[in-house]
């Protein structure tokens, strides 16, 4: 038995060493948000639940960055449960969040429980984190397809709400973030291919019957660069691929580029949006790649690119890769269980507020997390903390392959912080696998690590 799992883990680790795409595994995540925040990318996503036949989602979640590579989980801040006029329990689709003047802004769309209508709501906090509150106390707009809201900030501080599902509109929100200044309207030029794209057959759900639209589908993201203003979007229908339109005004009018991205792995929708952190350009998107993985199971991913020197975007590869690092983890800092570049097995919690953990831990499990720099001279010691103790487990630390000896293992037998001599002292910059190895049943709930 101990070598038959011996095989099977040697044989998954070849496969996942280098994966970083999806960049979470502890849970589904599509329509991924991104905003940089000083030296820190945030990652505001959906969820799809485990058990989801259709679309099945009840909450937002965040995650955050600092190197790219490494993505730390920062809860659940926002639910269907924040907007009581709202359907509960399901429909907490596409989102995206800013901050500004010292106040997060998080809108999303859900259903309107009075009319079953499409609605777009925000969320407001003074922290990313939260608590959360219903801005509004109702909707913000309600239409047939007013999903997938994308909030821009442009150069002279205005703010532009875009959003849509074969149709798109937009509309300029007003200083305090959560009404229009003058209103909303359909985006100009937007049933003409030659903004949008080349037209095809598709269902119109709102007229109840299949007609010809153009290549724009829905979740729209908008950016600028310079003088010229960006709009890219899944298109094409059924399965979505990403294209891109760009305008000298956010009034437009909207010239169609051409697509950027091919249909996602495993997913009939693609969902994302463009961010620039630490002078590297990012795309973000879904799709199915992770086990049991598909079309109701999607996975936040990421690319980098480089614009073409015209401004103009360039093709972007799917790639298992992901991007490359653009920092490191600080050991001899507390680093978080919820911190990590991959894992198997484990799954984190489904909290509000600021203190997390890796929970549903079992025998085998594992958890990666990569550039951990030991310094010259390495640790001395190890400690950790877990809580919520249910059976006794081997927490082991192992520096780039879980092979050979661990440079720390402890012994789990109750609630606690745990200290034990490091071996080994590796040092430089290495890639840290922490395995958990027991008998049957979970074992306990993981909240951090660190080095001495």
């Amino acid at each position: 038995m101990r070598k038959t799992f011996a095989v099977c883990l040697c044989s998954l680790i070849c496969v996942l060493s280098i994966a970083q795409n999806p960049i979470v595994t502890t849970a589904y995540t599509p329509d991924p948000a991104p905003f940089v925040y000083g030296d820190t990318l945030y990652m505001f996503t959906g969820h799809d639940e485990d058990d989801a036949t259709y679309f099945k989602m009840k909450e937002w979640m965040l995650y955050s960055t600092e190197d790219m590579v490494n993505w730390t989980y920062l809860g659940t801040p926002v639910t269907t449960a924040t907007f009581e006029w709202a359907f509960q329990g399901d429909r907490a689709w596409a989102s995206q969040a800013v901050e500004r003047d010292g106040k997060w802004y998080w809108y999303v769309c859900l259903t309107e429980a009075a009319t079953n209508a499409d609605a777009l709501a925000v969320a407001v906090a003074d922290d990313p984190q939260g608590p959360y509150r219903d801005a509004i106390g109702g909707p913000l707009a309600t239409g047939w397809s007013f999903i997938d809201p994308t909030v821009f900030i442009d150069n002279d501080g205005s703010a532009y709400l875009f959003w849509g599902n074969k149709g798109c509109w937009y509309g300029k929100l007003a200083s305090d973030m959560i009404s229009f200044e003058n209103g909303y309207q359909e985006v100009p030029g937007f049933h003409d291919p030659a903004c949008f794209g080349p037209e095809s057959m598709k269902m119109n759900w709102a007229k109840g019957k299949e007609e010809m639209m153009v290549g724009y589908e829905e979740g729209p993201w908008v950016s600028r660069r310079g003088d010229i203003y960006y709009m890219t979007y899944p298109a094409g229908g059924v399965p979505e691929y990403m294209a891109y339109s760009t305008a000298p005004s956010i009034d437009g009018p909207w010239t169609y580029r051409g697509r950027i991205m091919d249909e996602a792995e495993n997913a009939f929708t693609i969902h994302g949006g463009e961010v620039e952190f630490k002078g590297r350009n990012y795309m973000f998107y879904h799709n199915g790649a992770l086990p049991n993985g598909g079309g109701f199971h999607r996975s936040a991913c990421v690319e980098e690119f480089t614009y073409n020197e015209d401004g103009s975007i360039p093709f972007i590869p799917f790639t298992r890769k992901g991007p490359a690092p653009v920092g490191s983890i600080d050991p001899y800092k507390r680093v978080e269980a919820e911190t990590m570049a991959w894992s198997w097995g484990v799954k984190t919690d489904r909290l509000a507020g600021k203190d997390h953990y890796v929970t549903k831990i079992d025998n085998g499990d594992w958890i990666k997390v990569r550039e951990v720099e030991f310094g010259a001279s390495g640790p001395k010691e190890l400690c950790l903390e877990v809580l919520n103790f249910q059976n006794p487990a081997t927490v082991e630390f192992y520096a780039d392959a879980m092979g050979g000896r661990p440079f720390a293992a402890v012994e789990v037998k109750d609630n606690g912080l745990f200290e034990v001599p490091s071996s080994g002292n590796p040092s430089g910059r290495h890639d840290v696998y922490i395995l958990f190895r027991g008998g049957d049943g979970q074992f306990f709930d993981f909240d951090w690590w660190q080095v001495k």
